[in-house]
């Protein structure tokens, strides 16, 4: 019996972009055979880095992690899925929600929410200080 309740009927939010897929190896899991959270962290900062790149059109850095929830454990060999949604814009900054959901190994074509997160990122110019970001319609 699984330590955890069954969530084989949760399917991936359909109001979110899909901005990455991967699948965690061997050498990312710590002594308990789990995923380093550090990893996931690692890679939800990737995904959600994507929708604010495009849409501040140039350079951007995290500068705000608001909220991560880590919900299940990651297994090496899960298919992950990031799911981004743009949250807010402000005059330099732009906040996403990322989702992450794994399809087990073994059980492929079910999903599991693992994470979730509420980033900040800035956008910058080349001498890294902050600049507004370019009022326009989200892609």
């Amino acid at each position: 019996m699984s330590e955890f309740p069954s969530t084989a009927a949760l399917q991936p939010p359909s109001d979110e972009e899909l901005v990455l897929k991967v699948i965690p190896m061997p050498a990312d899991s710590n002594a308990n055979g789990d995923i380093f959270g550090g990893w996931v962290m690692a890679q939800v900062d990737l995904a959600g880095s994507v929708i604010p790149a495009r849409y501040a059109g140039g350079r951007i850095a995290t500068v705000a992690v608001n909220e991560f929830i880590f919900k299940q454990p990651v297994r090496v060999g899960d298919i992950l899925s990031f799911y981004s949604k743009l949250t807010r814009i402000g005059k330099t900054s732009i906040t996403v929600k990322v989702e992450v959901y794994a399809e087990r190994f073994q059980a492929q074509g079910q999903f599991v929410k693992v994470t979730e997160a509420n980033l900040t990122y800035v956008a910058i110019d080349e001498q890294g200080k902050p600049r507004p970001v370019p009022r326009r319609p989200a892609p």
